[in-house]
């Protein structure tokens, strides 16, 4: 179903002037922008590991499960945290959250097959195995394609004018707390190498001092090599 351009502040009436932002919701984009890239090279990933490989095919599997874990997280996040809120606030964006939730559905199909298709070709690293997962990966970033430039037009901007900050922090931590035990350095690397500046200003409005120097010291060259073994031929 194709976009519907709606008032972006629900039932709000036009002389009633510019809307009151209520909250500061670009950390979507930024994220989005982290599944976009990660997936999107996901496909050059797998067809690098050399035939029966099985330890680099583990790497690469076990790098698209870190992926698949966040984006099952954040659409977790916005089908239990947002959808009701939203449509509560601005009924006349029923129309964009109702085709929200049928892309998440879609992507939830692609991604499960995923999920199924990994652990196989982890273990034997063979191309007749990856052949499910990077038909699932196709899935997934096509309904990326459809699903995320949607959202940022058609969903942040009704967030910004009715949700709470909040209430949008609380999603930010929902995902936060669903990254894999040690993997918060690598998962973090992804989302600031996605931004289109290397992730400096990310860092800067979203990291105290502290924990920039504990990604300078400590994070950036555990990432640095992880990327490294990601993506040797």
């Amino acid at each position: 179903m194709p976009a519907t351009a709606l008032p972006s502040s629900g039932d709000r009436p036009a002389a009633s002037g510019p809307p009151v932002k209520t909250c500061d919701a670009s950390g979507m984009a930024d994220i989005h922008r982290m599944f976009r890239a990660g997936f999107g090279e996901g496909r050059m990933l797998v067809e690098a590991v050399p035939e029966g490989d099985a330890a680099q095919a583990d790497l690469v599997g076990d790098h698209l499960d870190m992926l698949s874990v966040g984006l099952h997280a954040h659409h977790e996040g916005e089908d239990t945290m947002l959808w009701d809120p939203l449509e509560q606030r601005a009924p006349s964006c029923a129309a964009h959250i109702e085709r929200m939730k049928q892309q998440h559905a879609a992507l939830l199909v692609h991604l499960t097959a995923m999920d199924d298709a990994l652990p196989a070709w982890r273990t034997s690293g063979r191309s007749a195995d990856a052949e499910d997962v990077l038909a699932a990966l196709d899935g997934i970033n096509a309904a990326l394609a459809a699903h995320l430039p949607d959202e940022e037009a058609n969903i942040v901007p009704v967030m910004e004018t009715v949700i709470t900050q909040s209430e949008v922090d609380a999603l930010s931590e929902h995902g936060r707390k669903s990254t894999p035990k040690g993997k918060a350095f690598l998962q973090l690397g992804a989302i600031l190498a996605a931004q289109p500046d290397g992730g400096a200003e990310w860092q800067r409005k979203h990291l105290p001092p502290p924990v920039r120097l504990l990604w300078r010291w400590f994070g950036r060259p555990k990432y640095e090599a992880h990327r490294t073994a990601l993506v040797k031929a």
